[in-house]
């Protein structure tokens, strides 16, 4: 059975929202033949639409001719979304058509578009991190959480910002046809193999502040380069000529992460590559990454993921590893 999947655009989003999870349907579907997907555009009025960088689409259908069953109704965002929250036809179109579909997902701010047609009430769902405090704000009925790139609220799944859209569409690639389908359609666009959704949208490089002196920006790289060394506040301290107290002071200040909690976020992420591309037991895994012992490496990965390492392994690891 082809599964329709029918995209919701409109002036002005975010065209990356709309091409990376068209294409991870579209390489599914060339991988799966008669069971992968049909796509279907769609926007308030049938034609070209223009994105937010001016480059145009053209929806094949308006909102108000799409009718049957839809099994996946997925809703970009875009720079523009503030400005078609007061938009009735739209919010009113999404809230229609998402009681025909099987399940219904949203790209970065477009769950906005979801809140305002009172699909994500009383749901956990997520957006790009730098609009979230804007979302729970503007609907307080939603419960808003700004760390993971995707989440699955029972039929409802939203993603955070941009690429994050393609994680999303892997997961559900995933749930119709297997993470071993989702694995080739990853490899076959050359992109992340398919990041958990309690994964955090940040890196721990990326989720700090840049330090503003160029010997700790030196010790980053340090940190990630060297797991296994010895990264003890004492040690690093040394590393940089200041004395532990002022240098934890000062790297917690540039960074926003004090020293133990910048290294254990960089330990989980070279464990996270370690189970993904090595066939390491996970006494190794612990030791390689820097976490010591199996316990530790199940409990930190518990807790920045949400997924204990075997399973992760289980459902990610790339073939041949």
């Amino acid at each position: 059975m082809t599964r329709r999947v029918v995209v919701v655009t409109f002036a002005g989003f975010q065209l990356f929202d709309l091409a990376g999870p068209t294409d991870v349907f579209a390489t599914a579907s060339l991988l799966t033949g008669e069971h992968g997907y049909r796509l279907e555009l769609t926007a308030p009025r049938a034609g070209v639409v223009a994105a937010g960088n001016g480059i145009s689409i053209v929806a094949q259908t308006a909102l108000d001719q799409v009718t049957g069953p839809i099994d996946t109704l997925l809703v970009v965002g875009g720079p523009s979304v503030p400005e078609h929250l007061g938009d009735r036809e739209l919010i009113v179109a999404i809230a229609q058509l998402a009681g025909n579909a099987r399940r219904v997902a949203s790209v970065c701010n477009g769950a906005f578009l979801l809140a305002e047609a009172g699909l994500l009430t009383g749901r956990r769902a997520t957006t790009h991190w730098l609009m979230a405090d804007d979302l729970g704000v503007r609907y307080p009925d939603v419960e808003v959480d700004p760390d993971p790139i995707y989440i699955r609220d029972g039929d409802v799944w939203t993603s955070a910002g941009v690429s994050a859209g393609v994680d999303l569409a892997l997961a559900l690639v995933a749930e119709d046809h297997g993470h071993t389908l989702a694995r080739s359609v990853a490899r076959g666009l050359v992109v992340y193999l398919h990041r958990p959704g309690g994964q955090s949208q940040f890196s721990t490089s990326m989720r700090t502040s840049a330090p503003r002196t160029e010997p700790l920006r030196n010790l980053q790289a340090f940190i990630e380069a060297n797991p296994t060394e010895d990264l003890s506040v004492p040690a690093l301290a040394r590393h940089v000529g200041m004395s532990e107290r002022h240098f934890s002071r000062t790297f917690t200040n540039q960074t926003g992460l004090s020293p133990g909690r910048y290294v254990e976020r960089s330990r989980a992420e070279t464990a996270r590559r370690l189970l993904e591309v090595t066939g390491h037991c996970l006494d190794r895994v612990a030791q390689d990454s820097g976490l010591g012992a199996p316990e530790t490496l199940y409990r930190v990965f518990r807790r920045h993921w949400r997924i204990s390492p075997g399973d992760y392994r289980r459902r990610f690891q790339t073939n041949g590893s």
